[in-house]
């Protein structure tokens, strides 16, 4: 039922789902008080509450166009996103290097993974959603011509880092938050937030490049620019310095559209197992 429904409004037009989803986001934030508590805190914290309207409709658009980007032709998605710098990824992949694209919860990222994989096979991290229904649609949407999918456990690790020391790219979604073990303490937007170290990791054991990578969402449906940005502060092999910078990278980022960015994500949660970080003892 809910593949149907996905392929249905796949065929609408671009602008359309997106005035549905503007409409949808302040709908789903008039009538949750929760989900609007954490979206106001989270942007004010983060210095960007000028951009509140904004972002609530952006919520909307971001759930209205997925559809679009998981069931329309690949064709036709393609055809609605501009590319800007691929030539930052094209020099590491003719240098034979191994890439660690790095794509916060900012504007289109679901577009991000088509986008690269139409230029060279990628692998991307992939947690199976908690719903059973959600599984067939988002696993065969992900998993279209040269994108592969890696599950978020150690078998789906091993094999991220067999791709990178091979010369080729994967992709993560470094604002996650990791389960227990996975990840440390460190500051996101001047609050500590739960973050994961495998992006550090990784880069230290493939000498891979890091490419940062987001897709802005263009007014009245237009499409979508994608944007390839080098990521240039050297990484040492202390994980604490790893994480910080790469979410330092992240708040510079968003900051180019911030009113894009997935602000009722609970990105400052406490992970089951996890002391939290003002606890004696917790995870540095």
């Amino acid at each position: 039922m809910l593949v149907n429904l996905f392929r249905f409004l796949a065929k609408l037009p671009l602008p359309m789902l997106h005035a549905i989803g503007a409409a949808l986001g302040w709908l789903v934030y008039l009538a949750s008080p929760a989900y609007r508590r954490r979206l106001k805190e989270n942007i004010t914290h983060a210095g960007h509450v000028q951009h509140l309207r904004a972002a609530v409709a952006e919520s909307g658009k971001s759930i209205m166009e997925l559809p679009f980007i998981w069931c329309a032709p690949a064709e036709r998605v393609l055809a609605s996103a501009t590319v800007e710098n691929w030539e930052a990824a094209q020099s590491a992949l003719d240098a034979g290097r191994g890439i660690i694209f790095l794509t916060p919860h900012l504007g289109c990222f679901e577009i991000t993974g088509q986008v690269i994989a139409m230029r060279t096979p990628l692998t991307a991290l992939y947690r199976p959603p908690r719903k059973a229904a959600l599984k067939p649609l988002i696993e065969g949407a992900r998993a279209r011509t040269n994108l592969l999918l890696a599950p978020a456990n150690l078998g789906g690790v091993r094999t991220l880092l067999k791709t990178l020391k091979n010369g080729r790219p994967i992709g993560l979604l470094p604002d996650q938050v990791p389960q227990q073990g996975e990840g440390i303490w460190t500051d996101f937007f001047g609050r500590p937030a739960y973050t994961m170290t495998l992006p550090g990791k990784l880069q230290q054991m493939s000498n891979a490049s890091i490419i940062l990578v987001h897709a802005e969402r263009l007014p009245r449906g237009r499409g979508y620019r994608v944007r390839f940005t080098a990521f240039t502060e050297a990484l040492t092999d202390n994980p604490q310095q790893q994480a910080t910078a790469i979410n330092r990278a992240m708040e510079q980022l968003i900051a180019e559209c911030p009113a894009q960015y997935f602000w009722s994500y609970n990105r400052y949660k406490t992970p089951a197992g996890v002391l939290p970080p003002d606890s004696a003892g917790a995870t540095p």
